[in-house]
């Protein structure tokens, strides 16, 4: 009975042991769950909050793209009214007795004749958008038209400065079969552009821009130049 007794304790301790490791192992289980739990909880906040960054970094990106894109097409479509406001071209034709200088020019530009020859004399005429504003050396133009009674060779020469100081680039340049040069720079402080010049029998004619704005316009306009020599 003794044994058996002592057998039975030994039973009931070996039982006990075992018990007690099963909850051990029952709570290490648990507690390795609840910290994955946590973990993935932990993990899914983070990812959920780097997506709605990355979302709205995209979001944002998108929106400027689209607005950037609208901003660039209106002014592409601005630029093709402003083109078609143009037309039809208008002619311009210049007095007779100077070589009837004729050229197309857009029909919002007005023109201003400044001084008439019919005595002799400098011809001068100008054209402006809308409206020609007073004349003056400072003043910039869409298009100044100047016809002296002065040699070629001695116009040219008057830009030989700037030329050499490289405020001008010359280049020649052709219209209506008729050879001359073409200066693109600053003219002055105030005037930066562009201008053609023709030999006119005894005279010279300069067709100048005064701002790189109207480049294009002038552009187009000096390839329709006629000259009656």
């Amino acid at each position: 009975m003794l044994t058996k007794h002592k057998y039975n304790g030994a039973m009931i301790q070996i039982r006990n042991t075992r018990e007690s490791g099963s909850e051990k192992a029952l709570m290490i289980i648990t507690i390795c769950l609840i910290v994955l739990l946590v973990g993935a909880s932990v993990l899914s906040v983070w990812l959920y909050i780097n997506y709605s960054d990355q979302k709205n970094n995209v979001d944002t990106k998108v929106s400027a793209a689209v607005a950037t894109a609208k901003n660039e097409q209106a002014t592409v479509d601005e630029e093709k009214f402003a083109q078609r406001e143009k037309e039809p071209l208008r002619q311009f034709v210049g007095p007779d007795d100077y070589g009837r200088v004729s050229f197309s020019y857009p029909k919002t530009w007005s023109a201003y004749v400044n001084k008439d020859v019919s005595s002799g004399g400098t011809y001068e005429a100008y054209l402006n958008p809308i409206t020609v504003p007073p004349i003056s050396a400072t003043q910039q133009f869409a298009l100044r038209v100047t016809i002296e009674e002065k040699d070629y060779d001695k116009v040219i020469a008057t830009y030989d400065p700037l030329v050499k100081k490289g405020s001008l680039k010359t280049s020649s340049v052709a219209a209506d079969g008729n050879n001359g040069t073409r200066l693109d720079g600053s003219f002055s402080k105030d005037i930066r552009g562009s201008a053609v010049i023709f030999k006119i029998r005894d005279k010279t004619l300069t067709v100048r821009t005064d701002a790189e704005t109207f480049t294009p316009d002038f552009n187009a306009l000096i390839s329709t130049i006629k000259i009656n020599q």
